[in-house]
């Protein structure tokens, strides 16, 4: 499964922020949506004093990465 479309246009924070939550909305059940969405806001509060741009473009392209496998693994689940 290839990451949800406007994947290739985030490039600041609060992008990310919302792509993360629409990924999440395509999980399978209720408890593992929930699961996801507070991980993605644990992850922006650690983050969030980050101010290096070349580091702040290094954890986007991770967190587009692993929600892309993330989806890919609960779509093989199905």
């Amino acid at each position: 499964m290839a990451p949800l479309p406007g994947a290739e246009l985030v490039q600041r924070p609060l992008q990310l922020y919302r792509y993360l939550l629409r990924c999440c909305r395509q999980l399978p059940t209720k408890g593992i949506q929930e699961h996801y969405k507070h991980a993605v806001r644990q992850s922006f509060r650690v983050h969030s004093d980050e101010d290096s741009p070349e580091r702040i473009q290094q954890i986007i392209k991770r967190a587009i990465e692993d929600a892309d496998w993330i989806l890919n693994k609960y779509k093989k689940q199905n």
